[in-house]
């Protein structure tokens, strides 16, 4: 019985590992694309605030997606005998990546919705000042 709890042990081990670089990966393809996406715009004329918008939404499903397999991670981390010490420690970690995750994905849901119907043929006095 004991060596099928190490067993279990190294495998959690291997998984928690996994996650971590999963999401280590997500988050430099996320912030290479939206590098890319920022430097092949930014140079045209009108485009560099359409570029930095584009961007941040890139980054933003990113790190979502990073914050995932993060919450994973330390989910897996404290399933083996736990403390009440991981225990808490696991759900202030949880409760603050799953407040930063939620309060992303509004943004980008926010930013990522198409313009109301009739706003571009008839644009708003403040939008035409910018």
């Amino acid at each position: 019985m004991e060596y099928m709890m190490d067993w279990l042990r190294v495998l959690n081990g291997i998984i928690v590992i996994a996650c971590q670089f999963l999401a280590m990966v997500v988050l430099s393809i996320g912030i290479l694309k939206a590098l890319k996406i920022y430097l092949a715009d930014v140079l045209t004329p009108g485009r560099s605030a359409d570029s930095v918008k584009a961007s941040r939404l890139e980054l933003g499903h990113s790190f979502s997606l990073a914050l995932g397999f993060l919450i994973g991670a330390s989910i897996l981390k404290t399933t083996l005998a736990p403390t009440w010490t991981d225990i808490g420690q696991l759900s202030a970690i949880i409760a603050i990546r799953t407040i930063l995750n939620y309060f992303l994905l509004h943004d980008i849901a926010l930013h990522s919705e198409p313009p109301q119907n009739g706003s571009e043929s008839n644009p708003s006095p403040e939008k035409t000042e910018h």
